[in-house]
């Protein structure tokens, strides 16, 4: 099945980034909205896509499960093939799951996830990682120091290849607000943190962008 992309920025870009909604919003909820709308000013095209189950919810506004993994995965192929060329790939929490279990297979430019879910609520023994040891990608991971699906304590306890770059949200959580904060302003942070990545990424050394993502711990 094809994949129907909304696109942000859609003239001269110094890079792309596909980006995939979560298991609940669709590719325009306000979070996808305002995330991809930051990114994009920063000069990145931005394209947005929708699973099978998303796409069958919106034509029938009836809520529906996720796909089955092994068709989330066909979708993330999908979409890179057809968008062509190098993409940096991502996503809210599945969205960027999924992403980041296609990214080296896919060979693309980087990988930026935004809230992942290390684990399930309530459930920190029931790890979402294994394939993150190994990662070849280079990767951005944005997420709230009190995400449920993984909070700071959390990920300090994981052993995450050094391709993946780690950037807090301070008191943040799985949508990455925080308490005392309006979501404005943290979800416009992390647009700028996915922007920094890829307009580093495009224009550094591997080396010299893990430096400069690596220097804060949190924001």
């Amino acid at each position: 099945m094809a994949v129907e992309f909304l696109t942000d920025r859609p003239g001269d870009a110094a890079a792309t980034l596909i980006l995939a909604h979560g298991a609940g919003a669709p590719m325009d909820s306000e979070f996808m909205n305002v995330v991809a709308a930051g990114i994009a000013a920063a000069g990145i095209r931005v394209l947005r896509f929708e699973f099978p189950y998303m796409r069958v919810r919106r034509d029938t506004g009836k809520a529906r499960p996720p796909d089955r993994e092994a068709i989330l995965l066909d979708t993330w192929r999908t979409a890179v093939r057809e968008c062509g060329g190098t993409p940096f790939i991502g996503g809210k929490s599945m969205g960027g799951r999924m992403a980041s279990m296609v990214a080296d297979e896919l060979g693309v430019a980087g990988l930026i996830c935004l809230g992942y879910p290390f684990h399930p609520p309530g459930k920190p023994e029931k790890t979402r990682t294994a394939h993150l040891e190994a990662l070849q990608t280079r990767a951005l991971i944005v997420q709230g120091s009190k995400d449920a699906f993984g909070t700071r304590d959390d990920v300090a306890g994981y052993a995450l290849s050094p391709q993946i770059a780690l950037r807090w949200i301070e008191g943040g959580n799985h949508d990455l607000r925080a308490a005392g904060r309006d979501k404005s302003e943290t979800w416009a942070m992390a647009a700028a943190l996915a922007a920094e990545f890829a307009l580093g990424e495009t224009s550094q050394s591997p080396a010299a962008a893990a430096t400069s993502l690596r220097t804060s711990s949190g924001v």
